[in-house]
């Protein structure tokens, strides 16, 4: 699994995120990878409407219809075509208690939970939440040039022990195939992921690249 978060580069919003996520469909279709985007609460309505791959929203709150203005209600993702939601990423870090109201509230709604954690043991500590997926991503290292598989593999493999390796995401650095495969071999089922494609010169060869990493 690779899930590229747009985050809010210029290169991946508005019109450019929608050209940049049909790359990824391109992709996906072209391996049979299971390729994924987190794009702007603004796009997601427009991207998932036009594009066949799982699209996510880069968070939500633990809202319901009513008042509450500039939150980003669960059932607005779910309408817009979004499947699922990222939580607690090292950008947006949420309290412990908000953190469990938003998975709820994202399970009420059928939405899928990643759940973003600096360390292997923080991420174990949210399993009682019950997230689909626990992303382990190094702050130190999230848009660098150094992959969290070469830095720090033993983080990877920790996590993989204390998470379990079929809800363990990584990221942080990862920038090519040989990454997403040494990762996949430490233990996890795939990989989150930014810069490394939203700001390269050419995301579909790189796409391709990563796409090559998840056969071990």
């Amino acid at each position: 699994m690779i899930i590229t978060n747009f985050k809010l580069y210029e290169s991946a919003s508005g019109d450019k995120a929608l050209e940049l996520a049909k790359i990824h469909e391109e992709v996906a279709k072209e391996t049979g990878a299971d390729i994924q985007v987190a794009v702007q609460a603004v796009d997601l309505a427009r991207i998932s409407q036009e594009v066949d791959i799982p699209v996510l929203a880069q968070h939500i709150d633990p809202v319901g219809f009513g008042s509450g203005t500039g939150k980003i209600l669960p059932e607005s993702v779910k309408m817009a075509g979004g499947v699922g939601t990222i939580l607690n990423h090292s950008e947006n870090r949420l309290k412990r208690e908000v953190l469990e109201a938003s998975i709820k509230r994202a399970k009420e709604n059928g939405l899928t939970t990643i759940v973003c954690a600096e360390t292997p043991e923080e991420g174990a500590s949210f399993l009682e939440f019950d997230p689909d997926y626990i992303a382990v991503e190094p702050p130190e290292l999230i848009g660098g040039d150094i992959s969290v598989s070469t830095a720090q593999p033993e983080i990877i493999e920790n996590a993989s022990k204390l998470i379990g390796s079929e809800k363990l995401l990584v990221g942080a650095g990862v920038k090519n195939g040989v990454d997403v495969k040494t990762c996949i071999e430490l233990g996890a089922k795939g990989v989150l992921l930014a810069s490394g494609v939203t700001k390269a010169e050419d995301p579909k060869a790189v796409l391709m690249d990563l796409a090559g990493g998840l056969i071990v």
